[in-house]
């Protein structure tokens, strides 16, 4: 069995009683950086082998881990902060699970769009989540679409690139089109500030940037 298991995005409190047996109960915890997820495992006085499981080695180990799985192993796969797969490692996993008859189960829990998306004030009924916009190859092309969409959109950014991304989204969808950007979500400085994206923009160049961000972007009219 692979179990796809939902980590705290910030406050260690925010896990479910059933996360914290499972993890007592698993052969093995894949984590996307061994640290991370043992400053977890500590906080919580528990003990298991851990493995690394990220970007970098995913191909790499892939078979390696089917083969433990179908051997009879039960293997947590758990990322830094969120539910495995939404902009993190998972899927190429799942999948040959699925192409090879593992079981695969997926724990409910913390995932940092859904509060941003709740408390943003901007219809949550119609959305579609982008992730992290393409970095350089067809980002303006993706934007230029995205201006026309009706359903609200959500985006994850880091905060060294979050004006520019503001302004490159005001650029395309007008200065106006309402929006909201969470910060540090379940975090002691936890913030969300709503308004225009000229209102959004000016206020964090003004102020700086720091921590994971999730930005709310209404759809178009």
């Amino acid at each position: 069995m692979l179990y796809l298991v939902p980590t705290p995005i910030g406050n260690l409190k925010d896990i479910t009683l059933r996360v914290l047996e499972l993890l007592k109960e698993v052969d093995l915890i894949l984590a996307e950086d061994t640290r991370t997820t043992s400053h977890l495992l500590n906080h919580y006085g528990i003990i298991k082998p851990l493995s690394p499981y990220h970007q970098h080695n995913e191909h790499k180990v892939l078979h390696h881990l089917v083969n433990q799985l179908l051997n009879g192993k039960r293997i947590a796969l758990l990322t830094d902060a969120g539910t495995p797969g939404i902009s993190d490692p998972a899927f190429l996993l799942v999948r040959e699970c699925i192409k090879t008859g593992v079981n695969i189960e997926c724990l409910p829990g913390a995932t940092a769009f859904v509060p941003a998306l709740v408390n943003s004030g901007i219809p949550t009924n119609r959305f579609v989540f982008e992730g992290f916009l393409p970095i350089k190859k067809g980002r303006q092309t993706l934007l230029k679409k995205l201006a026309d969409e009706e359903r609200t959109i959500i985006l994850y950014e880091s905060p060294l690139r979050l004006v520019k991304t503001l302004e490159e989204i005001m650029e395309h969808f007008g200065a106006e089109r309402q929006c909201s950007v969470s910060r540090e979500l379940t975090k002691l400085f936890e913030e969300t500030k709503r308004g225009s994206l000229k209102e959004v923009s000016e206020y964090f160049r003004e102020k700086g940037v720091k921590g994971e961000i999730v930005i709310i972007v209404q759809g178009k009219d």
